[in-house]
This record gives C-alpha cells, sequence and structure tokens, in this order.
C-alpha cells in the first residue's frame, strides 16, 4: 500500500472536517440559542429528549448521558432521557406501530410541556423524526434540530435549527458533535457543581 496516498487521503479528511466545523462560526447565534432552550427547559423542571438514527442516534445518546451523568464538571444530575436507548421500547413500537413511530410514541408517552425534543439527522429525511416532531409540537415541547445538508423535511420546522452544509455524513457528524460539546458547556456553566 502507497504510504503517500494513505497520508493524503488522511490529510484531505482533516481539512474536510475543520472545514466543516468552521462553518459552525455562521450558527454561533443559534448554537447559543439551543444552549438557552436546554438550560431553561431543566431550570423550569423540564427534561430533554434526543432522538436520531444510526450515526445521529450515538449523538443523541451521547447528549443524553452527558446530561444525566456529567460532561466535565460534578454537578447535579439533568433530567434527559435518548429515545433511541431503549431496545425492547424501540422493537415493540416498531413491531406494533411501524418503524415511523418508534420516537412519537415515546414522546407521547415521555414528553410534557416546557420539554425539549433534540433531533439529529444528516438529512433531514427520516420520516420517525418527522412524526416525532408532529408529537412533540402536540404536546407543547420545544424542538431542536441539528440538521446536514439541506435539512431535507425537517428544515425549518424547529424552534431553534443548526444546519451543517458539510460535504458528507461523516463530516456532518463530527460538526453535530462539536454542537452538542457547546451546548454541554454552557449548560455545565448554567449548572455548576
Amino acid at each position: 500500500m502507497n504510504e503517500k496516498a494513505d497520508t493524503g487521503r488522511i490529510e484531505a479528511a482533516i481539512r474536510e472536517s475543520v472545514a466543516t466545523v468552521e462553518g459552525l462560526l455562521d450558527h454561533a447565534g443559534s448554537i447559543a440559542g439551543a444552549a438557552r432552550t436546554v438550560i431553561e427547559a431543566l431550570t423550569a423542571g423540564g427534561k430533554i429528549l434526543t432522538a436520531g438514527n444510526g450515526g445521529s442516534a450515538a449523538e443523541a445518546l451521547h447528549m443524553a448521558e452527558e446530561l444525566v451523568g456529567r460532561f466535565r464538571a460534578n454537578r447535579r444530575s439533568l433530567a434527559a432521557v435518548s429515545l433511541a436507548a431503549d431496545p425492547t421500547a424501540l422493537t415493540c413500537i416498531g413491531n406494533d406501530f411501524g418503524f415511523d413511530r418508534v420516537f412519537s410514541r415515546q414522546v407521547e408517552g415521555l414528553g410534557q410541556s416546557g420539554d425539549v425534543l433534540v433531533l439529529f439527522s444528516t438529512s433531514g429525511q427520516a420520516l420517525n423524526l418527522t412524526y416525532a416532531l408532529e408529537a412533540a409540537r402536540a404536546r407543547g415541547l420545544k424542538t431542536i434540530a441539528l440538521l446536514g445538508r439541506d435539512g431535507g423535511p425537517l428544515a425549518g420546522e424547529s424552534d431553534v435549527e443548526i444546519l451543517v452544509a458539510g460535504p458528507s455524513t461523516e463530516r456532518i457528524q463530527e460538526a453535530h458533535q462539536v454542537v452538542v460539546h457547546l451546548i454541554l458547556d454552557a449548560v455545565e456553566t448554567a449548572f455548576p457543581g
């Protein structure tokens, strides 16, 4: 295998990642808005629900576990649930209502006015996220969407939107991870140990 070709591919991927993350500078206001929305809900006793598919499900899991556990500093546990976390709920709902309802059914059962639903999608195309958003609206939840490319059908539908115009799924997911960490940093500033 040609070592130069491997190094060149790695360098190109790093440059692409840096450029995508640097593009978040254009969304600093929206990221701050998302952080404020999360902080306001948690301060008022609400909870954060997160959802996504595939790699975006991993992002949703990561955000929820950092809120319940901790990001950097020891502080009180904060109420958060990833709707992608429970395989028994996912398979039960998928079996009985169809995969398109795996998140909306959980929002109907767990979501309350004052809570926040955070959606992760690199394309905005997932029907199960669209239905979750509709269920969140019907129950009075605030919504935050971390999207990619042109945002798909989810574009413009949330209270707060961060649209990462990355060149590929993996670069968008990397930028979404940075956004999650920025939100968590703001939360830990608001809820010191």
